[in-house]
């Protein structure tokens, strides 16, 4: 009798993940898959780091295939061109195709960098949504020291995920002051955020007064309700709006340097699908994490569709953040594991936050148990303990990506920044 075929399409951190505990949650009862382009794991939450030369690209990357091998796991590095959810099937990009009884959607995002003209590592700007990115701004970045210049850096309009955009104004400035030359450096931060510290998630704890604080403390002005119009060689132009989201002034900054976080949409291999994903592409889960038209379909991550926590003057995405993405992944395993026993899936991602904003000699911690409000815990924290706690999470995180654990990578993280149990990073 042939076992069930379980295809993760994706091996980002929640498609890598996924794999490791449906591995271990269906105790070899069906054959696991990973659908990837390319073979490598990058720790992205390094990116900042990586854009200023604190990390060398190498240093973050997992080579998945030996340790998907040791696990029982097959790998594909082809690429997905188009999923057929009608057919239980995914094309790949060499014109093969792969069956599948269940599969788990977790693609990640396309970044939309087109859709501002003049944006992104094809325009005139850099990011760290990748590594390959991160590692040609930091290149930039080192032009920039050798000639100053201003600095902008934040998110556009419709963007999800604003934590790293933080990370990078603060780490910069760090780097700055460590080469004497912060003072020829003017930094601005942009963002469709109505206010400092909104995140995404309207804000959790103290993350306005925190981080309007740490930006005064480090003298970087700051645009919120603000679009991106368009961007030249070295100028941005942006329109602030007011509550109405009418416009209300526009600015033109120069600058020598500069990262925004885009808007995201869904992949092409899944967009345009009816039933399987909405307009913008981004995947319709039920509270099980299973799509409600093809009920052999999951989904996790940045990829799923999240309406916004309420409504903002611009379009301010939710993040999908770690801890999230990990509980996610936790009830889709315990679903199928049910689904294969032959009963119906009872488990829900319970969508908790946890995040480590690291800023080079500090940082800000925070912890929203939910994420999306009201919430059960609403707590945050700063200081000089947040920066060491990212250096020994990236550590601990890619050790046991490495070895193909399956284990609460964030839950332990959460519970020892909110001082309930204590977790070594050794």
């Amino acid at each position: 009798m042939n076992q069930p075929h379980v295809v993760v399409l994706g091996a980002g951190l929640g498609g890598t993940i996924a794999a490791y505990e449906i591995r271990a949650a269906l105790k070899g009862r069906a054959r696991v898959t990973v659908l990837n382009k390319g073979d490598d794991y990058w720790f992205v939450p390094s990116n900042p780091w990586v854009a200023v030369g604190w990390r060398e690209p190498e240093a973050i990357r997992v080579h998945l295939p030996p340790v998907m091998a040791r696990g029982g796991i097959a790998y594909s590095n082809v690429g997905a061109r188009k999923v057929h959810p009608d057919r239980n099937q995914v094309e790949l990009l060499d014109g093969s195709a792969v069956d599948y009884d269940y599969l788990v959607i977790a693609t990640g995002p396309e970044l939309a960098f087109d859709e501002i003209a003049g944006f992104g590592p094809s325009g005139h700007t850099e990011s760290i949504c990748q590594t390959d990115h991160a590692r040609a701004a930091y290149a930039k970045f080192e032009e920039l020291c050798a000639n100053p210049r201003p600095i902008v850096v934040g998110a556009a309009q419709g963007a999800s995920c604003y934590g790293p955009a933080y990370e990078m104004a603060m780490v910069l400035d760090t780097e700055l002051k460590r080469r004497g030359i912060r003072d020829k450096v003017p930094m601005t931060f942009v963002t469709p955020e109505p206010y400092i510290g909104h995140l995404g998630l309207d804000g959790v704890g103290d993350t306005k007064s925190m981080l309007e604080s740490e930006m005064r403390e480090r003298h970087i002005k700051w645009l919120t309700n603000t679009r991106v119009t368009g961007i030249e060689e070295g100028l941005l132009h942006a329109e602030e709006v007011d509550e109405d989201g009418k416009p209300k002034r526009t600015h033109d900054l120069p600058f020598g340097w500069a990262m925004l976080l885009p808007a995201f949409r869904g992949v092409d291999a899944v967009s345009g699908i009816e039933g399987l994903s909405n307009p913008r592409g981004f995947i319709l889960t039920d509270k099980h994490q299973r799509n409600p038209t093809f009920r052999n379909v999951f989904a996790l991550g940045v990829c799923i569709a999240i309406p916004p926590t309420g409504p903002t003057p611009l379009p301010v995405g939710v993040p999908k953040t770690g801890f999230m993405i990990e509980s996610m992944v936790t009830a889709i395993a315990q679903n199928l594991s049910q689904i294969l026993d032959g009963m119906e899936p009872t488990h829900e991602a319970t969508w908790n936050a946890i995040c480590l904003a690291d800023f080079g000699d500090g940082g800000v911690a925070f912890v929203a148990k939910p994420q999306i409000p009201p919430r059960n815990v609403n707590w945050s924290s700063h200081g000089k303990w947040v920066h060491m706690a990212k250096i020994g999470f990236e550590k601990y995180f890619l050790r046991k990506v490495r070895k193909g654990e399956s284990e609460p990578f964030y839950e332990k993280l959460a519970l020892h920044a909110l001082g309930i149990k204590k977790l070594r990073f050794q």
